[in-house]
């Protein structure tokens, strides 16, 4: 069903991951950062470990068989809607939902948050406050905070967003583990196997720009959204650090929950 090896991170790779790219990359992000698979394989990789590449929405996802080599997976950001029709992603949500059953470690990012959320049970839609686009700073909950405080996380969290839907209502039985001023759910889990982040851990402000810039060319958002996206970014800067800690930590099974 597809799939590229991206490379090991080190020789003899023990453990092994799988990056499910949910949208057609630029050709910027393809000339500057190799594609987001590296983009990603750049917070998340560390010696010792395989890391594979399957376009999703290319319909291209792993055959079953080989999820069992997997430690864990990671859900990119999309152009498309987690609420939409297309048959990738419904391809995607009944993937997603065998690898609930397997408990199988998940971590979604932005579209891959809220597909997380609908594949669960939860509901997604059009944010309510529209557009988020800049460094937002969110809010663990105090339970949060006490979980990861092994990761030294702290309890105000710059992240890059990039987004205009939203989770409405969690799946059964998740938690909230974030919130911010514009997002009720910023982040969320299911046990320990599924975490969610409306955020983009994987972001550095040059992506951003860029990609404020491909969004105002094609009037999917107005000059003021762009203003606004770089006077936050002027203002501030993602917790790039603590974001890499936590993502780490919560695929590679470091959190005690």
């Amino acid at each position: 069903m597809g799939g590229e090896n991206g490379g090991e991170v080190g020789k003899n790779g023990r453990r092994k991951f799988a990056v499910l790219l949910c949208a057609e990359e630029s050709e910027y992000v393809k000339k500057v950062y190799g594609g987001y698979f590296k983009v990603f394989v750049g917070l998340l990789g560390e010696e010792g470990e395989t890391w594979d590449v399957y376009r999703a929405v290319r319909r291209e996802l792993p055959c079953m068989e080989d999820v069992g080599t997997y430690d864990g997976f990671v859900i990119t950001g999309s152009c498309n809607d987690a609420h939409g029709d297309d048959q990738w992603i419904n391809d995607l949500v009944s993937f997603l939902k065998a690898l609930d059953s397997l408990k199988k470690k998940v971590l979604g990012v932005c579209f891959g948050h809220q597909i997380l959320s609908r594949a669960l049970g939860g509901k997604t839609g059009r944010a309510k406050k529209g557009w988020d686009i800049g460094v937002t700073c969110i809010h663990p909950t105090h339970s949060t905070i006490k979980l990861l405080a092994s990761l030294r996380i702290p309890s105000h969290l710059p992240v890059i967003e990039c987004h205009r839907d939203e989770v409405w209502q969690l799946p059964p039985h998740a938690e909230v583990m974030a919130c911010s001023e514009t997002t009720g759910v910023e982040m969320f889990r299911c046990g320990d196997h599924i975490m969610g982040i409306q955020g983009h851990p994987e972001y550095n402000k040059e992506i951003l720009l860029h990609l404020v810039d491909r969004l105002l060319q094609r009037n999917l958002i107005q000059t003021c959204h762009a203003e606004a996206a770089k006077a936050s970014m002027d203002a501030q800067e993602p917790d790039q650090e603590a974001w890499k800690r936590l993502c780490k930590g919560f695929l590679k099974g470091h959190i005690s929950w």
